[in-house]
C-alpha cells in the first residue's frame, strides 16, 4: 500500500471542499458560495485496495483585509509545509486573477510537488479547457495539470490515479472505513454553520460559531442541541428571522444532512445567543449552565 498527505489549496470558492467530498465519497467538509467557509484544516480520507490518500482541506488563500483573513491564510500556508504533495485548485470558468498569481508566487518557495487542478470545466468547451491549461502552464512548472468538474464528478478519478504515482509512504494511517479525522461533534456543528451561511446575509459567516451543547441518542433517534453564537443582537435577529422563520428553515436543512450523516432520525433544536467575546466550549457551557439541556 502507498500512502501520503495532500494539501488542497486555492482561492476561496474554487471548489476545494467539493473536490475532497467527491473524491472521498462523503460530505466531510461544508460547502457554500461564500468566501472563507473553511476555517479549520479538515482531513478527508480516501482508501482503496492499494492506497490511502489523506487530503487536507484548507481555508481559501486571499489577500487578508482583517485578522480573521490573516489567521486563515496562516493555516493554509502551514498545511503546505506539513504534507507530501500539494493540489492547487483554480476555477477554470474565471480569468486568472491577482489572487491566483498571489498564490503562484508563494508556491515558488515550496519544495513539494505541486499539481494544478482546473475545476468547473463543466462550464467550458474543449477549446476553453485547452486554453486554460496553456495559460497556467506558462506561470508555474506544475508537476501535472488535471482539468475536472467536482460538481459533475468529471475526471475526478484521474486526480486519484495521478496522485497514487507520487505517494511516498507505505503506512496505513487510518482504518479502511474512516472518511475523515474530524470528530462527530465538529461535523455536526459544521453542518449547522453551513446552513446558517447559506440561508442568511453576507455579514453572518465571520460573526458566528456553533456549539454542540447536548447530544442524546437511541438506536433509531438522535436528539441534538446546538447554540449559534454571535456577537451582535442585530445578527441574532437576522438568524432568527421574522417570527422565527429563518431559524426553523436552518434547522430543517441541517436535519436532512444530519440524518444522512448519522443514519437515523434526528430531532434538532437550535438556540441563538449573543456573546460579546468568544470562549471555548467547556467554559461556554459551564457559564450558561446548559449541560443536559434536554432534561
Amino acid at each position: 500500500m502507498r500512502s501520503g498527505f495532500v494539501s488542497v489549496i486555492g482561492r476561496p470558492n474554487v471548489g476545494k471542499s467539493s473536490l475532497i467530498n467527491t473524491i472521498v465519497g462523503e460530505k466531510v467538509a461544508i460547502t457554500t458560495s461564500k468566501p472563507q467557509t473553511t476555517r479549520d484544516l479538515i482531513q478527508g480520507i480516501y482508501t482503496d485496495a492499494d492506497s490511502q490518500i489523506v487530503f487536507v482541506d484548507t481555508p481559501g488563500i486571499h489577500k487578508p483585509v482583517h485578522k480573521l483573513g490573516g489567521f486563515l491564510n496562516s493555516k493554509a500556508y502551514y498545511s503546505v509545509n506539513d504534507v507530501d504533495l500539494v493540489l492547487f485548485v483554480v476555477d477554470g470558468s474565471e480569468e486568472i486573477g491577482t489572487g491566483d498569481k498571489f498564490i503562484i508566487e508563494r508556491l515558488k518557495n515550496v519544495t513539494k510537488k505541486v499539481f494544478l487542478i482546473i475545476n468547473k470545466i463543466d462550464k467550458l468547451n474543449n477549446e476553453g479547457i485547452i486554453n486554460k491549461i496553456n495559460e497556467y502552464k506558462d506561470l508555474y512548472d506544475f508537476c501535472e495539470i488535471i482539468p475536472v468538474s467536482a460538481l459533475k464528478n468529471d475526471n475526478v478519478k484521474r486526480v486519484v490515479e495521478v496522485l497514487k504515482g507520487y505517494l511516498p509512504d507505505s503506512v496505513k494511517y487510518f482504518p479502511d472505513n474512516d472518511k475523515t479525522s474530524s470528530s462527530m461533534e465538529f461535523r455536526i456543528t459544521e453542518i449547522v454553520r453551513e446552513k446558517v451561511m447559506n440561508l442568511t446575509e453576507d455579514e453572518i459567516p465571520h460573526s458566528i460559531a456553533c456549539v454542540l451543547t447536548d447530544y442524546q441518542e437511541t438506536d433509531n433517534v438522535a436528539h441534538i442541541y446546538v447554540d449559534i453564537v454571535t456577537d451582535r443582537e442585530a445578527l441574532r435577529k437576522i438568524i432568527l428571522g421574522k417570527n422565527g422563520i429563518k431559524i426553523k428553515e436552518i434547522g430543517m436543512e441541517a436535519r436532512k444532512d444530519l440524518e444522512v450523516l448519522l443514519g437515523k432520525q434526528v430531532y434538532i433544536e437550535l438556540y441563538v445567543r449573543v456573546l460579546k467575546k468568544w470562549r471555548d466550549r467547556e467554559k461556554y457551557i459551564k457559564e450558561l449552565g446548559i449541560l443536559n439541556r434536554s432534561e
